[in-house]
């Protein structure tokens, strides 16, 4: 059987490999100092087939030394004669985005990811093993058990594997020394002789800082790898590209199509960042499956055709307060990604094209990959300024990036580093939500009055964060959430979200959050408001009060990418990030940004952006108004929340006060859809990998 092997030492790519395969694989656009790179060898570039594998199914084993992690005896667990051992078995969770990448059927090295452990029992249990071995551990690890990864880490980091916390991201082993063992027949992956080194926070934990580099183990991984990718190369160049659907990535969806075109984000596959930063920030990008969710195809017509749906991509991070869930925040956008081919595949269910033309649309129940290389290739996202997102209309040039030149962080979503570094955001949970806008959608609706389906576009799925402060891993910590935005999961910890559509039928809707948490003496009041998928914008937020003067007076948005040529904002200008003006009287606090008659580019609220609003004050909330003004055109409405009130009510050292307002939001043409968190996956049938031809050049 023919095998490849790759010893750890050799990891560091060839450079031939580094420049002439991996930036075609994750459709990183090169800048400049690496374009002279490039082109000095682009006659030795490589030709052949560059696959990018993630995990299908595997097992992980762990042999520790139960007397040297308790601190007892210095020797190393083969030379002791007496050495108390446990053996811990763990499956690999399906579909891990643990990747590697294979060349020519040769194993070329993994790549930053993440493979969950989720611990077993073994079927004969050694002589002399306890009932459960868990509670032998150590406390911090008999803990974290159940949410155990192997993660592969940046380069750079000096440690090319760890075991932590997926949750929390703590490292409580570092692995060394492990051989990595490819075989092609088989797609299968195996990592033998890794030894496990006590890191030195696990040190730190224990309360024996010496121990930290000292070997209390070994680990070894048998995986089956299933391709997600497959480019074939012609001189280092990408010819053609092959999106073959993850086996088992989501179960069946619902049985009954709903009437019409209704394309929905299926699946949240990961969060990727591309390249180091720029200054202070990040580029990611999110991997998508949609799903036609209706009985009609859906059109899918490439560039310069400008019917087909656009892929924006956000990310949030909640954290704050005693449980982490004070406040729940926007810290990234994208730009919006150009679909150019539907590929027919199965991830949502039955897919039937019958009568359906393929490629140019998606069939009902039929899904369509797009791996976040793909939504973050640079050359096909453009700017958002140019959609209107309730009726999905953008002009043929909404693609247009001649006249400038990328780096690394160029219209893909847009983050601060300082927003992600797992030290300067203990406890925080993160939030990746991407939607497919659809112009179809409304056209049909136009004609279809009872079938509009532009209101659940949206879906997320929690995420942690590890590494940094320069290269992060995003781990998955839940199924998607269909159909929802990303604002609901603050819903789930106490907070209110309210939606609101103030021209039905001629625009969209947006949400309004609120959460109040006593802070010591007083209250914090948290607001946000999330801008669905309504053109006319938001430009001003106040909230009345009866007595008292707010304190500690905040305001939090996202960061705006800077202008470029044929952006779509008034003179390429880019959207503004000036912070919101504050002004309050005796009976209310406001929020506004400049009027769209003073700068057409000032920083609304805009399509898929959330914004928030805060305050402190020594009195506690009931009912009260909140007023929205808005950028583009319509009159202010008013919403219910909360707002401060006088009160002889003593604050409670309880996490949050009971707050039940009613909400007031307008109608909706079609009802609210709920929340569909992903079934356990079901095998299916493993189709052919199909060839996802090269789009049409933009214009």
């Amino acid at each position: 059987m023919l095998k490849k092997t790759l010893v750890i030492l050799t990891l560091p790519l060839l450079s031939l490999l580094a420049i002439g395969v991996a930036t075609p694989l994750w459709g990183v656009s090169a800048q400049p100092a690496s374009q002279t790179a490039r082109s000095a060898v682009a006659t030795d570039a490589p030709t052949g087939t560059l696959q990018k594998m993630i995990v299908e199914n595997g097992s992980v084993t762990m042999d520790l030394d139960l007397n040297r992690l308790s601190g007892i005896g210095l020797q190393p667990m083969s030379e002791r004669q007496n050495a108390d051992t446990t053996t811990l078995h763990f499956s690999a969770g399906a579909n891990s985005f643990f990747p590697i990448l294979v060349f020519n059927d040769q194993l070329r090295g993994p790549v930053p990811g993440s493979m969950a452990l989720i611990p077993v029992e073994a079927a004969v249990p050694a002589a002399g093993a306890s009932a459960s071995q868990a509670t032998r551990l150590p406390l911090q690890l008999g803990a974290s058990l159940k949410q155990l990864a192997v993660e592969k880490l940046p380069s750079g980091r000096g440690v090319d594997l760890a075991v932590r916390d997926s949750n929390t991201g703590f490292t409580f082993f570092n692995i060394q020394g492990h051989q990595y063992d490819y075989n092609p027949a088989a797609q299968s992956l195996a990592i033998t002789n890794g030894r496990l080194v006590v890191s030195k926070e696990f040190a730190q934990a224990l309360g024996r800082p010496s121990d930290a580099g000292a070997i209390v183990g070994t680990i070894s991984i048998g995986a089956v790898m299933q391709s997600i990718q497959i480019d074939q190369l012609v001189k280092g160049e990408t010819k053609s590209m092959a999106l073959p659907p993850m086996q088992h990535a989501v179960g069946p969806g619902v049985p009954n199509l709903v009437p019409g075109p209704d394309v929905i984000v299926g699946d949240v596959e990961d969060v990727a960042q591309f390249d180091p930063p720029v200054g202070t920030q990040v580029g990611l990008a999110i991997g998508t499956d949609s799903c036609n969710n209706g009985d009609q195809p859906v059109d899918w017509f490439a560039l310069p055709q400008t019917d087909h749906p656009l892929v924006p991509q956000n990310l949030y991070r909640m954290s704050g307060g005693v449980t982490n869930d004070e406040r729940f925040e926007q810290i990234g956008q994208s730009w919006m990604k150009h679909t150019f081919l539907a590929l027919e595949d199965f991830v949502c269910g039955t897919c039937n094209t019958s009568g359906c033309q393929t490629g140019t649309h998606l069939c009902p129940g039929c899904s369509d990959p797009y791996v976040s290389g793909l939504n973050g290739d640079q050359d096909q996202i453009g700017s958002r300024a140019w959609v209107n997102p309730f009726t999905g209309s953008f002009p043929s040039n909404a693609n247009d990036h001649s006249g400038h030149v990328h780096d690394g962080v160029s219209h893909r979503i847009l983050v601060e580093t300082s927003d992600l570094i797992p030290g300067n955001n203990p406890g925080a949970t993160y939030y990746g939500e991407a939607a497919y806008i659809s112009p179809h959608e409304f056209t049909w609706c136009q004609a279809h009055p009872d079938q509009c389906n532009m209101f659940n576009n949206f879906s997320y799925k929690k995420f942690t964060v590890s590494g940094g402060p320069t290269n992060f891993v995003f781990n998955q910590a839940g199924n998607t959430v269909r159909m929802q935005p990303a604002i609901q999961v603050w819903a789930d910890t106490g907070a209110t979200v309210v939606e609101v559509e103030p021209d039905q039928g001629n625009d969209g809707k947006f949400f309004v959050g609120y959460k109040v948490t006593p802070n010591g003496g007083g209250w914090h009041y948290e607001y946000a408001i999330f801008n669905m998928n309504l053109d006319r914008a938001v430009q001003s937020f106040s909230v009345s009060f009866f007595f008292g003067t707010p304190s500690n007076i905040g305001f939090h948005a996202p960061p705006q990418h800077p202008g470029w040529p044929h952006d779509g904002t008034q003179g390429d200008a880019g959207f503004s990030s000036t912070p919101w003006d504050v002004t309050q009287d005796d009976s209310s606090i406001s929020w506004s940004t400049e009027t769209f008659a003073t700068n057409q580019n000032a920083n609304a609220i805009r399509w898929g952006t959330l914004y928030n609003f805060r305050f402190d004050s020594s009195f506690p909330p009931a009912p009260q108004n909140a007023t929205i003004g808005f950028f583009k055109t319509g009159s202010p409405v008013t919403v219910e929340v909360v707002g401060p009130v006088f009160s002889d009510v003593t604050p409670t050292p309880t996490p949050s006060p009971t707050v039940t307002p009613t909400p007031t939001a307008t109608p909706t043409p079609t009802a609210t859809p709920t929340a569909t968190v992903r079934p356990t996956p079901t095998p299916r049938p493993n189709p052919i990998p199909r060839v996802r031809p090269t789009p049409h050049p933009r214009p």
